[in-house]
């Protein structure tokens, strides 16, 4: 049993990794209220005179990583519960549910994604299968079963999935699994730019939010994930490549297809067509090509995002211009998914953006 000393201290700790906490009232997972001035005149949260004075009104919108202002609210309320708001925390979180409900139409299952029917779903009821489901599609591993990033079991069952967002990559925007516009699957909510979660040691009337064994910090987010959150439409503008409070280790990446000695240039910079750059762009250009011959189930967008962050690699290496990679992935992109260009620009837009800051020089220095 976690007591309120260990909430206070996990607020704290959390503050001064640069997360930004805001509490939840006792014995729930919603913001505390506001004071008994916003209560009564309702007013937008940047307009509110009590946020600048350190009260909790609004939610996560007065989310601080003020170590005295989160002591103070603690102390205040030792009951408390933990929200850390998301955008600023530069985080994206997957909650997983594992809540009774009637199974949907196969095709909203994973959005964007057609189940043929002769797929036997027995069995399948919640969250951890659908999510499974999709990582299975893209070759990938169960995240649920990833111990090396944060990992806390929910009072009810479920599972939160704690991830840092790509720096200078698209800020994601949160959203339900049984949205009909925005999911990522079924019964597997995201927590993002706009949202809050619930941080361990929290404790509700059904029970305590509690970290898994193993990783205590949340790892990258995992490329073929953001790429899948860019497919479903939860991308939005860039987040800043400084960011304001979030950790800033490097965010794990596909490594670059090696490559042979220094690109030969033409004058004025520019590669000359069957530079090494392009040589070494040329095989993954041709497995999203290749895509075409697959309607579903080609991996397309991890085979495009993979192709991007090396583009973005070489791009900032020099060896090629923005321009160059942006038109040889968006040719192979539409031959593939004709379909779906505005995605696929998307996809191309972020992956370059997070393969800028990891330089790639054909010769092996980086």
């Amino acid at each position: 049993m976690h007591t309120a000393a260990a909430r206070r201290d996990t607020a704290l700790w959390l503050a001064a990794r640069g997360y930004p906490v805001h509490p939840l009232a006792p014995g729930t997972k919603t913001p505390a209220p506001n004071c008994a001035h916003c209560h009564a005149d309702r007013h937008p949260a940047t307009e509110c005179p009590c946020i600048p004075r350190g009260r909790w009104c609004h939610g996560f919108h007065a989310a601080t990583t003020d170590p005295a202002r989160v002591g103070h609210w603690w102390q205040q309320e030792p009951e408390f519960g933990i929200g850390v708001s998301c955008g600023p925390a530069g985080l994206v979180v997957l909650d997983i549910d594992r809540h009774p409900a009637p199974l949907p139409d196969r095709q909203r299952l994973l959005p964007g994604i057609p189940i043929d029917d002769r797929v036997d779903l027995t069995g399948l009821s919640n969250g951890f299968h659908t999510l499974a489901l999709l990582a299975a599609h893209r070759g990938r591993p169960d995240p649920a079963e990833d111990d090396s990033t944060l990992r806390v079991r929910t009072p009810s069952g479920g599972l939160h999935l704690w991830y840092r967002a790509p720096l200078g990559g698209p800020a994601f925007r949160s959203s339900s699994g049984s949205g009909s516009r925005t999911a990522l699957a079924w019964q597997v909510d995201v927590r993002a730019t706009g949202g809050y979660i619930v941080a361990p040691t929290t404790r509700t009337a059904q029970g305590t939010y509690e970290a898994l064994p193993g990783a205590r910090t949340p790892a990258p987010l995992p490329l073929w994930l953001a790429a899948e959150l860019t497919r479903t439409g939860h991308a939005r503008l860039p987040r800043p490549a400084s960011g304001p409070t979030a950790p800033q280790e490097t965010p794990t990446a596909p490594q670059a297809a090696p490559g042979a000695p220094g690109p030969t240039r033409a004058p004025g910079g520019r590669p000359r067509r069957g530079s090494d750059a392009q040589r070494i762009l040329a095989p993954l250009l041709d497995a999203v090509r290749d895509c075409a011959r697959t309607p579903s189930g080609a991996a397309f967008s991890d085979k495009l995002n993979r192709a991007a962050f090396t583009a973005g690699g070489l791009a900032a290496g020099g060896h090629l211009t923005e321009a160059e990679c942006t038109g040889l992935l968006t040719e192979a992109a539409d031959a593939a998914r004709p379909a779906q260009s505005r995605r696929n620009r998307l996809i191309i837009d972020s992956a370059l953006r997070a393969g800028s800051n990891r330089p790639i020089h054909p010769e092996g220095r980086s």
